[in-house]
C-alpha cells in the first residue's frame, strides 16, 4: 500500500532537555484561532516510530501552529520519566502494565484508551542466513540471538511467547527497545530476534519475518492517555482524539497495527 510522505522530526530527550522543556512550558500560550497551545509533548513506544511520524504530520496539518514533539523509547523507560516528573503531555505505551503504573500513581487525566494492537514476529536478516523456522531455533547455541530487555514490552512479550513454546533461548544480547534490536538484525549482527509484526513491515525488505503460531503469540495492546500535569492539556487532548479518530486509525493500519 502506498504511504504518505513522512516528515522525520522525532527527537529523543536527555535529562537536560527535559528541564529546558519544563521551563519553556511555563511560557507557552495558545496561538491563533485553534484554541490550542503551540506544542504537544508525546512520549510513545519505539514500535510506534513510523506510524506516529505520519500521525504527527497529519495532526500538524489539521492544527496549524501546533508542533508535536515526540519522545520515543521503551515504554518502561518512558514510564520512569513520567513517574520522575518529566514534562510530558501524552503517554502512548506498548503494553497495559507500564500504563497501569502511571495510572496507579495518579498521574493521568482520565482513563487510558487502547488505540491499537500488535502481534509478535520473528525478525531475521534478509535471506534468513540462520535458516530460522520458528521459536525452537532460539535454543540453538550456534546462532546469534537477540531480545529486548525484559523490562521493555517487546522483551516481556517475547519471553512469554518462548515460555509458551517451551523454549529456553540462547540469548546473546538484550537491547533497550525494539528499534535497537531491529537495527542489529538489519545489519546482520544477529541471526534472529523477536520484534513486532509492524517492525518487520517498517523495515521494507531489509529484514524478513517468520510467523509465530497463534497459540504462542501475544497480542500487545497499546493504550494512550493525557497526563494529569500535562503542560499543554488542550493540545494533548486534541492529539489523543486524532489518534483515536478514523484518520488516525487508518494511518496506524497502514503500518500494520490493528484497531482494538
Amino acid at each position: 500500500m502506498a504511504r504518505r510522505a513522512i516528515r522525520k522530526k522525532l527527537r529523543g530527550w536527555w535529562p537536560t532537555a527535559l528541564i529546558l522543556l519544563a521551563a519553556c512550558a511555563q511560557t507557552t500560550r495558545p496561538q491563533g484561532d485553534t484554541g490550542l497551545e503551540r506544542e504537544v509533548l508525546v512520549s510513545a513506544a519505539a514500535s510506534l516510530s513510523e506510524a506516529f511520524a505520519e500521525i504527527e504530520a497529519a495532526f500538524e496539518a489539521a492544527h496549524p501552529g501546533v508542533d508535536v514533539v515526540a519522545n520515543l523509547g521503551a515504554s518502561s523507560t518512558l514510564r520512569e520519566q513520567i513517574l520522575q516528573g518529566a514534562p510530558i503531555d501524552v503517554f502512548a505505551s506498548a503494553n497495559i502494565a507500564n500504563m497501569d503504573q502511571v495510572v496507579s500513581a495518579g498521574m493521568t487525566a482520565g482513563e487510558p484508551a487502547v488505540f491499537a494492537t500488535n502481534l509478535l514476529q520473528i525478525a531475521v536478516p534478509a535471506g534468513n542466513p540462520g535458516d530460522i523456522a520458528g521459536l525452537e531455533d532460539f535454543a540453538r547455541s550456534e546462532l546469534l540471538i537477540g531480545l529486548c530487555v525484559a523490562e521493555a514490552p517487546c522483551g516481556a512479550f517475547a519471553r512469554q511467547a518462548l515460555a509458551s513454546a517451551g523454549v529456553v533461548a540462547s540469548v546473546d544480547t538484550n537491547e533497550a527497545n525494539v528499534r535497537a534490536l531491529l537495527v542489529k538484525i538489519e545489519l546482520g549482527e544477529l541471526d534472529a530476534g523477536i520484534t513486532y509484526v509492524t517492525d518487520v513491515l517498517s523495515a521494507g525488505g531489509t529484514v524478513a519475518g517468520v510467523p509465530i503460531p497463534d497459540e504462542h503469540n501475544i497480542v500487545a495492546e497499546y493504550p494512550i492517555v493525557v497526563l494529569a500535569d500535562a503542560p499543554h492539556p488542550s493540545a494533548a487532548a486534541a492529539f489523543v482524539a486524532f489518534v483515536l479518530s478514523t484518520e488516525g486509525q487508518a494511518i496506524l493500519g497502514e503500518y500494520g497495527f490493528s484497531s482494538p
